[in-house]
């Protein structure tokens, strides 16, 4: 097989149909990357189980590809304060396979993540990981968090800013965007795997 001469990159959201391709990456993390991201070891079927419920109500992923295939993710979850019942608070993870570290695609993925709950009023956006992992502490650093530790976990606490006219037109036109090239993605995957759409 030739290699291709351009390799293809881009960030974007993920929808129902990426989620076996957001599973197949989270399947690829080596066991290191996994005990960082979840905190303890965990088989394929725990990460099918849960590449499920990251698609459900509530919660948002965001995934770098590389020529069609996730390489990094980075996931958003929603929900009603437990302190302040008023207000939304979130929850960030995020997952770049190994060979893919140190390019940036953390950033990348964590601009997304963070413009996204500005525009659902998310109150304080947590970032847990454990206090070994550098990387994550450079990244959450990078967006001006306020890192707090307990425990092993670092647990880093986003300021919150209101959403403005730009910060959410900016996500809707992504969003617009994001949508085509997944249907393109979709369609893509199905020529790939011999079926029709």
């Amino acid at each position: 097989m030739v290699e291709p001469i351009f390799h293809t990159h881009a960030v974007r959201r993920l929808y129902k149909p990426d989620r076996r391709a957001f599973e197949e990456h989270l399947i690829r993390l080596d066991p290191a990357t996994r005990y960082d991201r979840f905190g303890l070891q965990v088989s394929d079927e725990y990460l099918r189980d849960y590449a499920e419920l990251c698609f459900k109500p509530g919660s948002l992923v965001y995934g770098y590809f590389e020529d069609h295939v996730i390489r990094g993710a980075a996931e958003l979850r929603v929900f009603q304060s437990r302190t302040r019942p008023p207000r939304r608070d979130g929850e960030a993870a995020f997952s770049v396979e190994l060979p893919w570290r140190r390019r940036g695609i953390g950033t990348e993925v964590m601009g997304h993540i963070v413009l996204a709950a500005r525009n659902r009023r998310v109150g304080e956006l947590t970032i847990f990981c454990l206090r070994h992992n550098r990387a994550m502490l450079a990244l959450a650093r990078k967006f001006e968090s306020d890192l707090a530790f307990e425990r092993n976990e670092v647990t880093g606490h986003l300021i919150a800013r209101p959403p403005s006219a730009i910060s959410l037109l900016r996500e809707m036109v992504d969003n617009a965007l994001d949508l085509g090239t997944a249907a393109m993605d979709y369609q893509t995957r199905l020529l790939r795997s011999g079926m029709a759409p």
